[in-house]
């Protein structure tokens, strides 16, 4: 399955084909179709029947076993929290049984990697390629990721290696080193926002909003517009909106049961247009809360604006292992009622 901005993308990946590098990175920004992408290419690869530009024919054994998750020739490798993302991939992370921990994991684990290791020795089912995806890539564990660099350093002969992520800086530089990076193009405004009616059911002026709070990225986008993700979202916008009047216990009650990356993300994002608004009078996440944005930016400074983003980030990089989601979420709050120029006192 392809998106329609990602021919470009595809066209690039086919021109690889004549001398295919062992390992090949897709790096992404989220949500603009970077796993579709991926497993469209793996599919093509595979395919015994291909069609023009090399997409898979999608009626040969080789697709049919593909689709099923059950192809000879191909693994998945990803999160067991992430596992219903990658048919295949699911059947791996059930096959514990018992030994299966009760919170599925988020990261990739080194059995994983073994496993993979195991398969790139063997010869293929099918005499063609055999092909591992790993997503995200990020997710590797440092065990993880030192194992599978050893296979990236001496790979097996007719492996290739497709890995996928949206934040490169956490990956070894080792392991950057023995890839073959692709940065995937980002989509086009007005064919992102177009897709985006077509699929969530959006006016023009909802849609373009919805995909600048996203970030350009229409799968995020599509998301994003969904009951419940906008339900929190717009009631989180407009507390943020009160600057330094915002109810710190209400934010926090209100939101530590649900999705703390997205509420960090959201966060992060308004934080960055009130700077954006104070340096170059400009919006980019939040085009409709301009003024809003200018009332908060004139209530602080860059000092402390870039200040408590750089916290924002350092929550970020330890999102999915928060120790108390309440407490966090509280103190965050006051520091952003603070940051404006609210009591320090809850």
């Amino acid at each position: 399955m392809l998106y329609p901005w990602q021919s470009q993308d595809w066209t690039r990946l086919n021109d690889l084909r004549a001398q295919m590098p062992h390992a090949l990175l897709l790096q992404a920004v989220p949500g603009i179709g970077e796993l579709a992408l991926a497993r469209t290419f793996a599919q093509g690869l595979l395919c015994e029947s291909p069609r023009d530009n090399h997409l898979p024919c999608g009626t040969c054994a080789a697709c049919q076993w593909f689709v099923s998750g059950n192809h000879p020739d191909f693994r998945a490798i990803c999160p067991e929290a992430l596992a219903e993302s990658l048919p295949g991939a699911e059947a791996r992370a059930d096959a514990d049984g018992d030994k299966k921990p009760k919170t599925p994991s988020k990261e990739i684990k080194i059995e994983q990697v073994r496993e993979v290791i195991d398969f790139a020795s063997l010869g293929s089912h099918r005499q063609g390629r055999r092909v591992v995806l790993l997503y995200p890539a990020e997710a590797l564990n440092v065990h993880a990721a030192n194992a599978l660099l050893k296979t990236l350093e001496e790979p097996p002969e007719g492996v290739v290696f497709l890995l996928v992520t949206t934040q490169p800086d956490r990956l070894l530089p080792t392991i950057l080193s023995r890839c073959r990076r692709l940065v995937l193009t980002r989509p086009d405004g007005a064919q992102a926002t177009q897709w985006l009616m077509g699929e969530a059911g959006l006016d023009a002026a909802t849609a373009a909003a919805t995909l600048a709070e996203a970030g350009g990225a229409p799968l995020a986008a599509r998301s994003l517009a969904s009951p419940e993700e906008r339900g929190w979202r717009d009631w989180l916008v407009g507390q943020l909106a009160q600057g330094g009047a915002i109810d710190v216990f209400a934010c926090a009650e209100q939101l530590h049961k649900g999705s703390l990356p997205g509420v960090l993300e959201t966060l992060q994002r308004w934080c960055f247009d009130v700077l954006a608004e104070r340096m170059a009078g400009t919006v980019r996440f939040f085009p409709g809360q301009a003024q809003a944005l200018r009332r908060c930016g004139d209530a602080t400074d860059d000092v402390r604006l870039l200040g408590f983003l750089r916290e924002l980030a350092q929550q970020r990089q330890v999102q999915n292992h928060p120790l108390n989601t309440r407490v966090l979420l509280e103190a965050l709050f006051l520091q952003y009622k603070q940051l404006f120029g609210g009591p320090a006192s809850l």
